[in-house]
């Protein structure tokens, strides 16, 4: 166990802004991410997150899985970035005999209006690697995340009705100001963040095709280590086998209510003959 989950929140929030701050003057000096894990939120990002960790050539960010710097952050200057990842001499000693490799894990960057455009703009160059997964499953496992951490309190189906009017007006306002952080668009976006399509042509419209990489959650948790092996021939790493592919953050409830899965299941259909298009193939869940 990290020794930051260990202690009370506030000293780790205090660590880490400290870490960050020390960070911030050997800026220069630190590695910057080779890929980047956009999302999508609630399909699996956590346990290959862990899994990519556990590769000997990877380092993971020093202090956070994510650091949300093109989405939540973008108003800090780019060195508070960079503070986040390890020393390039250090990591070569870690790495003796393989170029070591950086990496991050922030969800919210593929759903983020802006974050794509900012993080092409600054990392041109890096791999960016998606994760996806049957959205009406994913739009009841956010429901039930966001609910669990004290952030959603309407049942599912009111949550759905409401979604669009709670979103009203809240991408302008992210547009007008960089320092804005829209709490509905973070976490009462349950449909909308299933609408994969778009966001992927987004990601397209700012890095070559080569540069993108997309997986399917449930492929993946089937077959984890045909997947994962397909991603680690993708980012030019090694061969390697971790110990296990554990799920992670799970949460176990109810059933989807029927009602709320047909009307989801709808909503879906156009979308997923989008990304269909885009991905030239079926996703596993609409074949």
């Amino acid at each position: 166990m990290r020794v930051t989950k260990q202690l009370p929140r506030r000293w780790k929030e205090r660590s880490r802004d400290l870490y960050v701050t020390l960070g911030r003057t050997t800026a220069p000096w630190r590695l910057l991410p080779s890929f980047v894990m956009v999302g999508a939120s609630r399909a699996g990002t956590t346990s290959l997150f862990r899994a990519l960790s556990a590769h000997p050539q990877v380092i993971r960010p020093t202090v956070n899985k994510g650091i949300r710097y093109f989405d939540l952050n973008y108003y800090r200057p780019f060195d508070w970035y960079r503070a986040h990842f390890p020393l390039a001499p250090a990591a070569h000693r870690l790495n003796s005999g393989e170029q070591p490799v950086t990496f991050e894990a922030s969800g919210y960057y593929m759903f983020h209006p802006f974050a794509i455009q900012r993080l092409a703009k600054h990392l041109p160059d890096v791999n960016i690697v998606v994760m996806v997964r049957d959205p009406v499953e994913r739009a009841f496992s956010a429901w039930k995340h966001e609910s669990g951490r004290g952030f959603e309190w309407e049942d599912f189906e009111s949550a759905l009705q409401l979604e669009d009017e709670r979103l009203i007006g809240e991408v302008e306002r992210m547009s007008m100001d960089p320092t804005y952080e829209s709490f509905c668009h973070r976490h009462h976006s349950h449909r909308h963040r299933g609408e994969y399509a778009q966001q992927l042509q987004r990601i397209l419209d700012n890095f070559d095709r080569s540069q993108v990489h997309v997986m399917e959650s449930e492929a993946f948790f089937q077959r984890p280590q045909q997947e994962f092996t397909g991603l680690l021939d993708f980012l030019g790493l090694h061969a390697f086998a971790p110990a296990d592919f554990q799920q992670h953050n799970a949460r176990p409830s109810a059933s989807m209510p029927a009602d709320a899965r047909e009307q989801l299941r709808t909503h879906f259909r156009q979308h997923d003959e989008q990304l269909a298009d885009i991905l030239g193939r079926r996703p596993n869940w609409a074949v």
